[in-house]
């Protein structure tokens, strides 16, 4: 059987003006996730990325340290696909219809990084939104749209693919609850209350013969929790 390794980009950086860059956190993980991945002598065969920029430079950092060890790593390959939703347009289109019920949602919203637990309820509730199709409005991607993008690249992964390989795929974390959705037929809400959990440069493995698929393993961060450094333990 052939392993696809889904691998969360490293922390971004939330409430900056550009939230796709990684904080020098998120680069540090991709540095120990790289590193990790050459004491186990793990050779890949493929690797890929969406085109954001947080998600390609997790990419090149880890295959860098892949390389630095004398490890042979391949090229990475883009493929949008494995882009993370829009969460701003989400959170931008879905937030009037709120704000009788929710008045200080603006305000949570503009000061995420001040009040986190209050702007993850917030956001989970603008999720639970988009998700349930109820809400869905012209030139929002829905929840479907996003679920039949990345089923996409999914197939096309595994048409190019040999049994046997061994492929990255560097993505974010509404992605890796896309393919959670679509193969172990979890409902998106329950997808979403573990997307949640799943940690900046986390491992989660996809098993695959053919066009089958399944679940492995999944968030699997050992590489950080071996060095007991708490800080880089993140979910944004």
């Amino acid at each position: 059987m052939g392993s696809i390794y889904l691998i969360r980009h490293g922390q971004a950086s939330f409430g900056a003006d550009d939230y796709d860059v990684l904080s020098p956190v998120g680069i540090r993980q991709a540095e120990v996730l790289g590193a990790h991945l050459a004491q186990l002598g793990t050779r890949l065969d493929r690797s890929l990325s969406g085109n954001l920029r947080r998600q390609q430079h997790t990419a090149n950092t880890t295959l860098e340290q892949l390389r630095a060890a004398n490890i042979d790593a391949p090229a990475l390959e883009v493929d949008a696909a494995f882009n993370e939703f829009d969460a701003d347009a989400v959170v931008r289109t879905l937030i009037p219809g709120m704000l009788a019920e929710e008045p200080e949602a603006l305000h949570i919203l503009r000061n995420g990084p001040s009040n986190r637990a209050e702007f993850q309820r917030l956001f989970a509730k603008l999720i639970g939104r988009w998700i349930a199709g109820e809400h869905d409005q012209p030139g929002l991607q829905s929840w479907q749209g996003f679920v039949e993008q990345v089923n996409g690249g999914l197939e096309r992964l595994l048409e190019q693919a040999d049994s046997k390989q061994n492929i990255a795929v560097f993505t974010s974390g509404g992605t890796i609850t896309a393919l959670l959705h679509l193969i172990t037929g979890i409902a998106p809400a329950q997808a979403f209350e573990l997307n949640w959990q799943i940690v900046n440069t986390s491992l989660s493995c996809l098993k695959f013969r053919g066009s089958q698929v399944s679940l492995a393993s999944f968030n699997s961060h050992v590489h950080l929790q071996l060095l007991k450094t708490p800080e880089l333990i993140t979910y944004r």
